[in-house]
């Protein structure tokens, strides 16, 4: 069975402890290190500014980055 989004990038609102598709995908792209993030292992990303991580290095990276 084929599933809607298959190989697209997915537009996302990033929430508190959650995120909600805008637009069929089913990956991310990584804000600190491009790297593809398929939705069912994203796990890392910041609301204020709306970015998704691959890891907690990279959101750590984010975080200096935005001087936190």
């Amino acid at each position: 069975m084929l599933m809607a989004g298959t190989g697209r990038e997915a537009r996302i609102n990033y929430m508190a402890g959650t995120f909600r598709l805008l637009s069929d995908g089913d990956h991310v792209r990584c804000a600190m290190t491009g790297v593809r993030i398929p939705l069912e292992a994203l796990r890392y990303w910041s609301v204020a500014r709306q970015e998704p991580y691959v890891d907690a290095a990279a959101c750590l990276a984010a975080e200096e980055r935005a001087g936190r």
